[in-house]
């Protein structure tokens, strides 16, 4: 019988594992869910559903609110968060029945709360849940309870979640940090796999799948900087703690292996062009596609704690391309692929070794440098900030929803600005793209909850639907936001049913409200202070070949402190994902123009090529110092950059760019030339940086030009 249980417990222990613990995102609507259940139910049954609903909202506030803390930050965070949601809730209680107060007091605190959200990420949840437990209350307002009702409900529902989570993050202090750390190594495992797309490569689709890999770039660069905010919040709370030093070195072997991965050292398309071997770059396909296995693995490993295994197929797959290379050494392309066979060798022995790495005995510091409040404050009251202008347009849109709602008695208006709040972001893209996504899903979420209501009438029907709408809500919120939108509308009408049996009935003014407040939002960021990206396109590009410069400065300089080499590396990345980011935005904007948005297509390639060949130089100068004609080849590279940067900072003047670019040319063919003689691999590598770098000065010539000419 014992030996029974066992075996039924080790199989709930796997399911658990392999359904929901190694998948935070799963383990988060989970949570939230179960929440919800013991929140609704107790009140359904006792006939109190506006109380049961109530405090659920408070908990669903709450838990899309939260902050990545270590518990003794997470309970600060808590107990703000709660205070706010108090006098958020009983300021529109007390001021809805005066318009004129409670429209002046809605625009101010808006603007107050989105500029104090730009503090922090912290700041950031807590601001926005106020302003969601604010319309939640507006919402709340039709069922005629007395005013005290929901200022006490909301912030009670919010408190419920957070004892759960705060209990849950007790057992698990540094989950929330595994979480992060295993985010970035499951994106830096997809970048892998889509760079095993270039072996082999089709010239016709080069820039195309550069162009993918940048923006694949993005979210990589973003989880490392994730990862890093969290090891700082846990860092203030327990620094000294033995635990904290292992962390964060998997966070440096994280960035390590990124820099190893995003190499390249020639044309993927002259490879397999050139070489007399197809199945050796097939191979290097085959190995990269091994690689990001094995790092998708760790990933798992730190979620399931779980000690990682090494793949068998990836140690195979290794020595198989190294007997290869050794038969291929009169290839043509040998150099460089010997080079990018030695770069995945060290990258596979780092995976080999991740557990038994050297761990630092004490954490340093990472460099964080908190401005004073008062600084960051009037940094933020710029008018040319963007959060400025951000806060300045939600204020506008929410301004002109309520007056709207007001002035034409519109039922249920309130979802206006619920859907403005949603929609209205810092970008025109960002805010083009929810405006699909909340309109259609609003629209396939009324259908299907329709559908839905009548397949389940009862109370526990409606129940049942509600629960598993905001699971499949919270699933699909950081995935695919129109999905979520579908699974919210469902949630909705069981709410209303199961409050009032009017969920059918609420869902034509709901899909109105939502077509009033998405498209609110998109005129007032397309035509209020619009914000094109176009026109940043030249800071961007300088301030990414700054970023490139000091980053190849930092790799060839003797003793460079490795901190700062790592700051370097990890600005060079944002400064690659802030282009990528532009071009992706160009490219959706009315007010585009075809110069500028090729422009942006062939920067985006360029920059993220030049990024690639110096992450190949960083990883290999780990190991080999540089000899002199190896150090002034860089240091000319620096210059070009260099000269690069004064062309577009200078708005009047344009620099004799073709008599530069004649220079740089004859001593380019100069070194193709001590290319094909030399015997030292990294000579290729170090053209390839120098021919890229010099095609980066050419677009920045022809960006200034149409900027002095425009």
């Amino acid at each position: 019988m014992k030996e029974s249980w066992n075996k039924v417990r080790n199989k709930i222990e796997v399911l658990w594992i392999n359904v929901f613990w190694q998948y935070p995102q799963r383990l988060l609507a989970l949570k939230i869910a179960i929440a919800v259940a013991l929140l609704i139910i107790p009140f359904e049954i006792i006939g109190k559903p506006f109380f049961g609903m109530t405090l659920a909202l408070g908990a669903v506030a709450t838990a899309l609110s939260e902050t990545d803390d270590y518990p003794r930050g997470r309970i600060k965070a808590l107990a703000i968060m709660l205070l706010s949601f108090f006098v958020s809730s009983a300021s529109v209680e007390l001021l809805r029945p005066h318009p004129l107060l409670f429209g002046i007091g809605l625009i101010g605190s808006t603007f107050f709360f989105i500029i104090l959200g730009g503090m922090g990420e912290r700041y950031r949840g807590i601001t926005f849940g106020a302003l969601l437990i604010a319309i939640y209350t507006m919402l709340g307002t039709y069922f005629g309870n007395p005013w005290y009702y929901q200022p006490i409900l909301l912030p009670l529902g919010g408190l419920g979640y957070g004892v759960v989570s705060l209990v849950l993050l007790y057992i698990r202090p540094w989950r929330l940090l595994k979480e992060q750390l295993a985010q970035g190594y499951r994106k830096l495992g997809d970048y892998t796999a889509h760079k095993a797309k270039f072996f082999p490569s089709d010239p016709k689709l080069q820039d195309t799948l550069r162009n993918q890999l940048a923006q694949k770039n993005i979210a990589v660069v973003q989880s490392i900087g994730q990862s890093r905010t969290a090891l700082i919040s846990y860092a203030k709370e327990v620094k000294d703690h033995p635990v904290m030093p292992i962390y964060y070195n998997k966070w440096l072997l994280l960035q390590q292996m990124h820099e190893r991965v995003a190499s390249s050292h020639e044309r993927y398309d002259l490879l397999s062009q050139d070489t007399k071997n197809p199945q050796l770059i097939e191979g290097f396909g085959q190995l990269l596609k091994e690689i990001s296995k094995a790092i998708q693995q760790v990933g798992t490993s730190l979620l399931t704690d779980i000690p990682y295994k090494h793949p068998i197929s990836l140690s195979w797959t290794i020595t198989a391309l190294h007997e290869m290379m050794q038969r291929s050494e009169s290839d043509p392309q040998y150099p460089s692929l010997s080079l990018l066979l030695k770069n995945l060798t060290e990258l596979e022995q780092t995976l080999r070794t991740i557990d038994d790495q050297r761990v630092i005995t004490s954490m340093p510091d990472i460099e964080y440098q908190s401005q004073p409040i008062v600084t960051r404050l009037k940094k933020l009251m710029r008018h040319t900030h963007p959060r400025f202008r951000y806060a300045v347009r939600l204020s506008i849109c929410f301004a002109i929803g309520y007056a709207l709602m007001y002035f034409l008695k519109i039922e249920k208006g309130d979802w206006i600005l619920l859907t403005s709040l949603f929609v209205c972001q810092q970008t025109y893209s960002e805010t083009r793209q929810r405006l699909f996504e909340r309109v259609m899903g609003t629209i396939a979420g009324v259908i299907l909850g329709i559908l839905l209501a009548q397949l389940l009438p009862t109370p526990t029907g409606q129940i049942i639907l509600l629960v598993g709408s905001i699971y499949l809500f919270m699933i699909w919120l950081r995935k695919k936001y129109a999905v979520a939108v579908i699974f919210i509308t469902t949630y909705v009408l069981a709410a209303f049913n199961i409050q009032a049996d009017q969920g059918i009935a609420v869902m034509g003014p709901r899909i109105v409200d939502t077509l009033i407040g998405a498209f609110l939002a998109y005129f007032v960021v397309r035509f209020i202070w619009p914000d094109w990206q176009y026109k940043h396109l030249p800071e961007l590009l300088r301030n990414a070949l700054a970023k490139n410069e000091a980053y190849l400065q930092a790799i060839y300089t003797p003793n460079y402190p490795p901190m700062q080499y790592r700051e370097s590396r990890q600005q060079t990345h944002e400064a690659d994902t802030a282009l990528t980011l532009a071009w992706r935005g160009i490219k959706v904007e009315p007010k585009r123009k075809s110069f500028y948005e090729k422009k942006a297509f062939t920067l985006t390639y360029l920059n993220h090529a030049l990024l690639s060949y110096l992450s190949a130089l960083g990883a290999h100068a780990q190991n080999q110092q540089f000899n002199e004609e190896e150090l002034s080849i860089c240091k000319n590279v620096t210059e070009v950059l260099q000269q690069a940067q004064i062309l577009l900072a200078d708005k009047d003047i344009l620099p004799n760019t073709p008599l530069v670019l004649r220079e740089i040319k004859e001593w380019e063919d100069v070194l193709y030339e001590r290319k094909k003689e030399s015997n030292n691999r990294r000579i290729t590598l170090l053209y390839n940086l120098a021919h890229t770098a010099k095609e980066l000065l050419k677009e920045a010539q022809l960006l200034q030009q149409n900027k002095v000419t425009a």
